[in-house]
């Protein structure tokens, strides 16, 4: 599954375009949550955290906002 490269000309707005466009299609948002949740749920199973579904659902929430915090502090870096 080969996508045509970036052109290298172009304004900056299209090739901002394009290449959002292709990161999209790629879900890469959704691989980078799947990633998170499966740590998280291994991490509860194997210090047997029980939480009520409005609290496990809360305190995953936290965890990916501040695991994309971190990663969005890495980009001023």
């Amino acid at each position: 599954m080969s996508m045509n490269p970036i052109p290298e000309f172009g304004s900056y707005d299209e090739i901002e375009k394009k290449m959002l466009q292709r990161v999209r299609a790629a879900k890469l948002d959704e691989k980078i949550l799947a990633i998170v949740q499966a740590k998280y749920e291994e991490e509860l199973a194997q210090r047997n955290v029980i939480l009520s579904r409005p609290d496990r659902k809360r305190l995953y929430q936290t965890v990916v906002k501040a695991v994309l915090d971190d990663v969005l502090g890495k980009l001023g870096e």
